[in-house]
């Protein structure tokens, strides 16, 4: 009897063994190639690893050719060739190599742990300016940021122009990937490299593998989202009632109420006339009131009365009498006693020594 568990855990340093020629032995049927293009500032550094590459590539049976006149790198695979996974591998490579990669990482995604990832970041942000903060933002001070994602993902990290390669194992790529479109987002790096480094120490605990996570995980809110202005007038729906409004009073209506209706034409003119000038006379009124603001006196601040200071000071007459004493001791123009003292021994000593 074998517990379901030890049959879906896989060992610790458990690897699958390599592709033999022994696993394909009559090879492949037909020829598959891929060719890439690379910018011309690649192309001095291209032509000196070249020779790295075809020997690199030569290991599995792959052509490698370079068309500086086109600007492409091409493999192929050949009739020796019996890794069908080889060529795309190889094509891997190439674009590794586009990408601005050096050849001693790159080589790399030829072993079987290793795979690689091209993350495209030039559309995922509209403003350029924005884009380059934001690259900026995961690249980190002097680089920092992106050595510490590299660290905790065991994954190699080349940031340049509108993509972002990243070659290592499968589990570290998709922290990557992770990372770099979180950022693209304007999230932080450092909220996902803590979580990184948290579950690096929970992994190494036997006990909580088989165990959720999410207790120990830190949750991260935005603090700095920006409220939806409302409204000054909210429209507010009223209630539904069956009954149509009441029909509004017409101006006769009004008339009748009040009794103007009965009225002639020039008591109605002179109403209208009475309620005018009645009118205009709060207006002038008001006016009135403004102008003569202007001659209302401001309100007086009360007169402090300042203390006469007082004239007399007491002076120190002992003190003066024995700075007279001392002024007329000394000479004008003379050197104190002291000074005039190690002047003469200075001189004895000179004559001393002639």
């Amino acid at each position: 009897t074998v517990d379901e568990s030890e049959l879906l855990t896989v060992p610790d340093g458990w690897k699958e063994p390599a592709f033999t020629r022994e696993d394909n032995p009559k090879g492949l049927l037909e020829e598959s190639s891929f060719a890439t293009l690379f910018p011309k500032y690649r192309e001095a550094y291209l032509k000196e690893c070249w020779p790295l590459v075809q020997k690199a590539l030569g290991e599995h049976y792959v052509n490698a050719a370079l068309d500086l006149i086109e600007g492409s790198m091409t493999v192929t695979t050949t009739k020796k060739t019996f890794d069908p996974y080889a060529i795309i591998r190889a094509r891997d490579l190439i674009k590794l190599l586009a990408r601005s990669v050096p050849f001693e990482q790159a080589v790399r995604i030829l072993q079987d742990d290793v795979a690689c990832d091209i993350i495209k970041i030039g559309s995922l942000v509209r403003k350029r300016e924005t884009f380059i903060k934001r690259r900026a933002r995961l690249l980190g001070p002097k680089g920092s940021t992106l050595k510490a994602l590299e660290l905790l993902t065991n994954c190699y990290i080349m940031v340049q122009g509108n993509t972002v390669s990243a070659l290592g194992p499968f589990s570290g790529l998709k922290e990557v990937r992770k990372v770099v479109l979180d950022t693209m987002k304007n999230i932080h790096p450092i909220y996902n490299i803590k979580t990184l480094m948290i579950k690096r120490e929970l992994a190494k605990d036997p006990e909580l593998r088989t165990q959720s996570w999410e207790r120990f995980l830190p949750k991260f809110k935005r603090k700095n989202l920006k409220k939806r202005k409302e409204p000054k007038k909210k429209n507010t729906k009223k209630e539904y009632t069956p009954f149509p409004p009441p029909q509004p009073e017409s101006q006769i209506d009004k008339e009748l109420a009040s009794g103007e209706y009965f009225l002639k034409e020039r008591q109605k003119k002179r109403k209208q006339m009475e309620e005018i000038k009645a009118k205009q006379a709060d207006a002038i009124k008001k006016r009135q009131e403004e102008r003569n603001k202007a001659f209302i006196p401001p309100k007086e601040k009360p007169v402090v009365k300042t203390k006469k200071a007082s004239t007399e000071k007491k002076i120190d007459i002992e003190a003066i009498k024995e700075k007279v004493k001392n002024a007329k001791k000394k000479k004008l123009g003379a050197l104190p006693e002291e000074e005039v003292k190690l002047k003469m021994a200075a001189d004895e000593k000179k004559k001393k020594k002639k």
